[in-house]
């Protein structure tokens, strides 16, 4: 497959209702929410959700969770030895092998940090592959309200001396309403030296779209997270006739003037702005 061709922007707007979009270990597991009051997906977490996308649309991911794994690796170094045993003599010429094997390395890049592989003057070194796929935070719209309640086990794990044990007692976190909105960008510099190609953009937009398919949890019941617009723009040259940023402000969402509690998606004006000589596709959320 041919290499991109050239530059595309994207955006893409969700809502959540009571569900925890993105938990932060170092808080409790509670929703991501910064200093201004708005609430955070990391680009880590979207990333992990694209992946997961790719892995139901048969491809081959090399940055597998163990809870969504599809084969039988359990570990990342392991993976990486498995696959690409008969290149791992040479940096170049794994990186290369790793390209070609695995969708989301050749997509947002990876680093092998393992010392079986050389580098041209023989040496372990860590090999290190930029991926054209970059993916923004997501961040809410407006101030997010985070409900907080007990939650209790009718079963003691363990006991002690005859009495409940502590973990039978939880807490449990959920965002009410929120609607996200995050950027991204594909680079064709960068996609020349990882192979990334059209089809694998057009993957791409598809994984975007159907981002929480198969995404329930416990924290996330199903249909509590909504993709509704997916924005993707193509640029007619590899540099791109926009910078990104000025492709991304195009893209306005704010709470309607006279409601104060958005609760629903209706209670938002979303305005796309179209810029001369760049095609822009709006797809709706599945």
């Amino acid at each position: 497959m041919a290499a991109l061709t050239n530059k595309i922007d994207f955006a893409v707007i969700l809502e959540v209702n009571n569900a925890n979009p993105n938990g932060d270990p170092l808080n409790g597991n509670r929703p991501r929410v910064n200093y201004d009051g708005l609430g955070e997906i990391s680009d880590v977490c979207i990333k992990r959700k694209i992946r997961n996308r790719l892995l139901d649309r048969g491809h081959k991911i090399f940055v597998q969770s163990d809870d969504y794994r599809v084969d039988d690796y359990p570990s990342l170094r392991a993976r990486a030895e498995g696959e690409l045993k008969d290149a791992m003599h040479d940096a170049e010429e794994m990186a290369k092998a790793a390209c070609q094997k695995w969708i989301d390395v050749r997509a947002f890049g990876q680093v092998f940090p393992f010392k079986g592989s050389k580098g041209r003057k023989g040496e372990g070194v860590s090999i290190g592959i930029r991926g054209p796929v970059s993916i923004h935070p997501a961040f809410s719209v407006a101030p997010v309200t985070v409900t907080s309640i007990q939650i209790t086990k009718s079963v003691s794990t363990e006991t002690t001396d005859g009495k409940r044990g502590s973990d039978t007692m939880g807490m449990k976190h959920r965002v009410d309403h929120g609607v996200y909105v995050f950027y991204g960008s594909i680079n064709p510099q960068l996609a020349s030296k990882t192979g990334f190609s059209d089809e694998d953009a057009e993957e791409l937009k598809q994984c975007l779209i159907h981002l929480f398919d198969n995404d329930a949890s416990s924290a996330r019941p199903e249909g509590s997270m909504e993709v509704h617009k997916v924005i993707w723009w193509e640029h007619p040259n590899p540099s791109g006739k926009y910078s990104s940023a000025k492709v991304h402000r195009t893209v306005q969402v704010a709470v309607k003037e006279g409601i104060r509690d958005p609760r629903s998606i209706n209670d938002y004006d979303i305005t796309i702005g179209k810029l001369e000589g760049i095609k822009t596709t709006i797809y709706e959320g599945r």
